[in-house]
């Protein structure tokens, strides 16, 4: 006992700032989240005025809008998160077997990461104009795949898939990269059995790669899931939830909740459930990779 004390006593003057630094910026707003959403607060006294218990918690899962703008989120995690780590695997593939002009590739796949949202977002906004004036729609007209111009964006679901579309180009380079890391970590004679064996390209990149990253899929899985969820500036940029609020995510309509109706305790009560959902994502791949490492 005593002599645990005096090693915590020890490697105190070390750890303390750290500690000190996650009470003020990560403990102390948590609680203070969590507690605003019990109750009604008034950000002018900056006080809570009034405990409501589980009210605000009650009427997130009765509105509509919160239902919709859940739904949104999830669909965009299942649609994004594959969406950027299969094509990110390949390509991390396709790059580990070349020889040159490999840092070349990496880069240029690497450069959507780099690309600032804000500007990005705009770009696909004016791709997706509705009308002959937005560019997608005509280049699809002049190959002749559409007779007339779509309005992507006026529709909740070609919306939403612009939105998609949007996420898996801008996390695929990220992603290859990870992947590339993880790829340094396979043992080349396992490839050169699979040779021997005759195996085709397609057998050796399911029967052999993939096993092989299971622990950088399963990290992948939970830190793009988690980024999926957080998902912010293109939605507000692009759509800004339109039409009608169809394409709203969580992080969006928080913020709206929050600093457009000021109603700070169901904006925190959302904020809330997030993070229980982003929480029970994290303990998830923490067994799955135990349970793989054992």
């Amino acid at each position: 006992m005593k002599k645990g004390l005096r090693q915590w006593g020890q490697a105190l003057p070390f750890i303390g700032p750290a500690l000190l630094l996650l009470a003020l910026f990560v403990l102390y707003p948590l609680g203070k989240n969590i507690a605003i959403s019990f109750s009604t607060y008034d950000i002018l006294q900056d006080q809570m005025t009034e405990f409501v218990g589980l009210r605000h918690y009650a009427d997130l899962f009765r509105s509509g809008k919160f239902l919709t703008a859940m739904r949104n989120t999830l669909l965009y995690t299942l649609v994004t998160v594959p969406g950027q780590m299969l094509p990110g695997l390949i390509v991390a593939c396709l790059l580990q077997s070349i020889r040159k002009g490999q840092t070349f590739f990496k880069v240029l796949c690497y450069l959507p990461v780099l690309t600032s949202w804000v500007i990005v977002s705009l770009v696909f906004r004016y791709l997706f104009m509705s009308g002959k004036s937005g560019l997608v729609n005509y280049a699809l007209m002049q190959v002749r795949l559409l007779s007339k111009p779509v309005a992507w964006l006026q529709n909740e679901w070609t919306a939403n898939a612009v939105l998609w579309i949007f996420g898996i180009w801008k996390g695929v380079g990220w992603v290859m990269i990870v992947y590339l890391a993880g790829l340094q970590g396979v043992p080349t004679e396992v490839y050169e059995a699979a040779q021997i064996d005759a195996a085709t390209p397609a057998q050796v990149f399911w029967r052999v790669t993939v096993p092989m990253v299971r622990n950088t899929t399963l990290f992948l899985l939970t830190v793009l899931s988690i980024g999926a969820f957080g998902a912010y500036i293109h939605v507000m940029m692009i759509t800004e939830g339109a039409p009608l609020g169809t394409t709203n995510q969580l992080m969006n309509l928080m913020y709206n909740t929050a600093f457009s109706k000021y109603n700070f305790g169901s904006a925190a009560a959302q904020g809330v459930v997030m993070g229980v959902i982003i929480l029970g994502l994290t303990l998830l791949q923490r067994r799955l990779t135990f349970e793989n490492i054992n």
